[in-house]
Order: structure tokens, then C-alpha cells, then sequence
């Protein structure tokens, strides 16, 4: 079976010598814990983890994959107890607002651990690397009330996240899009429709996953600039912020794939699912960037 190293003799010579991070963390502020030492600390735990935990999942995920079923996705043997072992560490809160349950280390360190993650196991890595999508659209677009019952979850590792773009009929020509969010009395929207290609979709990893969802509202604006974001979650918070009741949303298939068959690709549809909008009325391409921009910069990681 193969086996991960991680590079920390070229990861610290670049931090240290190339980008002066010991200076650099000094003048950031809200940096004052990540001392020399700490950081050090940090890594070599990071990658501890990488190598002993999420490596010799990696040829597992790859052979075994995630299986479909109507009660849900499984995925991949010792995918769920790796993902536990990945919440306890605080690996998810790392560099996350200290507001919302995170410990506000810098992102370069989240960078970092990311590298790490994604080469030892990118397939694993899909997992929180969406929901750091979604946990950056929140933070930047979310009301309060919106950051207290998401971002807190989402931080701590306790849900995940998706972005759910795509649909059958448009790819990249979102303008096109037909998914439809129609208010509901109590302030809510009715969300319904079909996304496709949507990475972690579904899974058994998390009691709960928060979606980010393009839709359109009645009435908008034809193209792109009628197009809105909503947050619509697999179960429905309760009032104490636990995952509550299921929400009209599943998972119809997941893709067969050349590779990274231990994330799921997923079809998922929501029927007249509970969503709450995001960012404002036909702001939801501009909202939808924050996300976006986050999967890219994990991309090129």
C-alpha cells in the first residue's frame, strides 16, 4: 500500500525562510498564539494524523467508493470514525472566527492542513473542504440569527456543507437555471428542484448537512441576475440548535466516477424543501463567489 510523508522539511522552509511567517504572524492581528513553537506543533500533529489516519484510508476509499441507497450514502470503511477523529482534534475550527467556536489561527496554517489533507487523502478531503465553502458564505453573507445556527455547527465540524449549483439542463450557464424558491408564510421559501455533481451531497459521515442552494425567486429577473441563495439543510435545526427534523431534500443517485470514489458526486432533490435566503433578493450569483472562490483557491492546493 502506499504511503504518505508528509514534505515538513519543505513546508517549514517555505513558511519560515521563504514567506517569514514568525513576522508575519507577530503583525497579525489575532495571530498572538501562533508562535514558532505552536505552529510547529500544529504541523507536526496535522501531519501525524495525515500519515497514521487519512492515508491508509486512501487506496480504501478508492476500491471500495461510497455506496447508494434510499436510506442514504455509506461511505467508504473507517470514513466515518477517520471524520470523528478529524472533529476531536479541532481540525475544523482551526482558523475559523473565534465568534462562532473557532480558534482564529491564521488561514495560511489552514492552507497548510489542507495540502496535507488533500494529498494523503483527497477524497476525505472533499468533506470539509465544502463545508469551508459553505462556512464562508455564511460568515459573509449570513443575518446573526443565520451564524448562530449554522456557523457554530459548521465550525465545530458537527455538520458539513455543500454548494449545489448545477443542474441537468445548465452546467456552466447558470442564467439558465430553473430551481424555484417560493415564500412561505412564516418567512421561509419552498425550495424544489433538481442539482447535479453536487460533491458530499449525501453522506453518513455528519448528523447533519447544510446546503447552499441557487433558486430563483417568482417574478425575478431572467438570467443571472434573477437568480438568489438559500440555505437549506438536510434536517431541520431545532430551537436549542440540535439537527431536527428530516427536510424535504435527498439524494436521488450519486455518479459513477474514474476517480476520488470515496466522495460521493451526488444528484440531489429537493421538493419543496425548507430554505431561508441568504444575501438578499436576486443577489445570489454575487453571494455564490464567496463560495466559489474558496473552492478554487482548495483546488489549486
Amino acid at each position: 500500500m502506499p504511503e504518505y510523508k508528509a514534505p515538513l522539511r519543505d513546508i517549514k522552509f517555505v513558511m519560515n525562510e521563504l514567506l517569514d511567517s514568525e513576522q508575519h504572524y507577530a503583525n497579525l492581528e489575532g495571530a498572538e498564539d501562533a508562535t514558532p513553537d505552536m505552529v510547529d506543533a500544529i504541523i507536526g500533529e496535522g501531519a501525524k494524523f495525515c500519515e497514521q489516519v487519512l492515508s491508509p484510508l486512501n487506496q480504501v476509499g478508492d476500491t471500495e467508493g461510497c455506496t447508494w441507497s434510499e436510506d442514504g450514502v455509506k461511505t467508504p470503511t473507517g470514513f466515518k470514525e477517520a471524520y470523528q477523529q478529524y472533529v476531536e482534534g479541532g481540525w475544523p475550527s482551526m482558523t475559523a472566527d473565534p465568534n462562532y467556536g473557532g480558534q482564529g489561527l491564521p488561514s495560511s496554517l489552514g492552507i497548510v492542513m489542507s495540502e496535507m489533507v488533500g494529498t494523503s487523502n483527497w477524497s476525505f478531503g472533499m468533506y470539509p473542504g465544502l463545508s469551508h465553502g459553505a462556512t464562508n458564505t455564511i460568515e459573509a453573507h449570513g443575518t446573526e440569527e443565520q451564524k448562530q445556527t449554522y456557523l457554530t455547527k459548521l465550525i465545530s465540524g458537527e455538520w458539513t456543507g455543500t454548494m449545489c449549483l448545477t443542474e441537468p439542463h445548465c452546467g456552466s450557464d447558470l442564467g439558465t437555471l430553473r430551481t424555484k424558491a417560493e415564500p412561505n408564510a412564516d418567512g421561509t421559501y419552498a425550495i424544489t428542484g433538481t442539482k447535479i455533481f453536487i460533491s458530499a451531497g449525501e453522506h453518513d459521515m455528519a448528523e447533519n448537512i447544510v446546503h447552499i442552494v441557487l433558486a430563483r425567486l417568482p417574478g425575478a429577473p431572467e438570467g443571472t441576475k434573477g437568480i438568489s441563495l438559500f440555505i437549506v439543510p438536510k434536517n431541520l435545526p431545532n430551537e436549542d440548535g440540535s439537527s431536527g427534523e428530516r427536510n424535504a431534500v435527498s439524494c436521488g443517485s450519486i455518479e459513477h466516477k474514474m476517480g476520488i470514489h470515496g466522495s460521493p458526486t451526488c444528484t440531489m432533490d429537493y421538493a419543496g424543501a425548507k430554505g431561508w435566503l441568504i444575501g438578499g433578493e436576486n443577489a445570489g450569483m454575487r453571494c455564490m463567489f464567496t463560495m466559489m472562490n474558496s473552492a478554487r483557491l482548495n483546488v489549486g492546493v
